[in-house]
């Protein structure tokens, strides 16, 4: 079944919407100078190391230990990503270096 033009824009807009309002939210209920609850502060610490966990564990899950090259390619990868963002603490840079040297390293090396 095809999509039609104007279904894929209202698709489109209402995902933009969606996405906008998840960022204007915050704002609107917290305004700046409005106290902020400790509960929210507290998950506010402890979400972002947690998601990062959760993506690192789903990324890693299927790694192939038993069969060559033993999951070398992922090891050098994360190992490069974790020791680059604590040098330089930039999630783009060392996100970005580990994805292309991940890539490298399955498509050219191993």
């Amino acid at each position: 079944m095809p999509v039609s033009a104007a279904r894929s824009l209202a698709i489109i807009l209402v995902v933009a919407a969606a996405t906008f309002a998840t960022r204007v939210v915050p704002f609107l209920v917290f305004p700046k100078g409005k106290e902020i609850p400790p509960l929210i502060q507290y998950l506010g610490k402890v979400l972002t190391p947690a998601v990062i966990g959760m993506l690192v564990v789903y990324c890693l899950k299927s790694t192939p230990v038993l069969d060559a090259p033993h999951g070398l390619p992922e090891t050098i990868a994360v190992a490069v990503t974790a020791g680059l963002h604590v040098w330089k603490r930039n999630n783009l840079l060392s996100i970005g270096v580990g994805t292309v040297l991940y890539m490298v390293l399955i498509q050219g090396v191993f």
